[in-house]
């Protein structure tokens, strides 16, 4: 029996969303008072990490729905696959981990608090499932035939799984700013700064 290609970043990629969402959404269970938790060095509360997450889902998703249409299309066309390809996913790892370069957010991907935490955690499954999605419709190594320039980090040109690893990655990236929040207020005795 043979592999397909991509089977393994296909794999890889998939564990890391299930993973990543995973721990996001066991979030939403804590209280308000966890969730509303302002560090002292007025970093974001929690509500506003889990926000700021699907905001920028948002943006990656629309890079990622259009790619994944130009690869089908051109997989449609003819264009083969590397029938031993995988993705470099390791030159990704650094997206998720707190702290390993700096990282300028653009201004809309700042949280506004303008969605409760039911309608942000309904919309980050949403976003769940459709990036699952992706990698069902790119099966078969499609992800591989469309490259798309990412410039955080100088990430470089990327195909389709790698901008999927990379949504997972800045996932991974804000649990552990989540678990760092929750530390912090375990040793704190500022107050919650709660949304109503």
């Amino acid at each position: 029996m043979t592999t397909r290609p991509y089977a393994a970043t296909i794999a890889a990629v998939r564990g890391s969303i299930l993973r990543s969402f995973a721990g996001l959404d066991a979030w939403f269970d804590e209280s308000p008072e966890v969730l509303g938790f302002r560090p002292r060095d007025d970093a974001w509360t929690g509500a506003e990490i889990l926000e700021h997450v699907t905001l920028t889902n948002h943006f990656l998703m629309l890079v990622i729905r259009k790619s994944t249409e130009k690869a089908l299309k051109r997989a449609g066309r003819g264009v083969t696959v590397a029938a031993e390809g995988e993705s470099d996913l390791g030159r990704l790892e650094p997206i998720g981990q707190r702290g390993s370069f700096a990282w300028k957010r653009p201004g809309h991907m700042i949280p506004t608090g303008s969605k409760s935490m039911a309608e942000v955690r309904e919309l980050m499954r949403s976003q769940r499932d459709e990036c699952l999605a992706f990698l069902d419709r790119l099966g078969s190594g499609e992800g591989s035939l469309c490259l798309v320039r990412m410039s955080v980090n100088g990430s470089g040109h990327l195909d389709i799984y790698q901008w999927l690893y990379f949504l997972a990655q800045h996932a991974i990236r804000h649990l552990a700013q989540l678990a760092a929040n929750e530390e912090t207020r375990g040793h704190d005795d500022g107050e919650p700064n709660i949304r109503p």
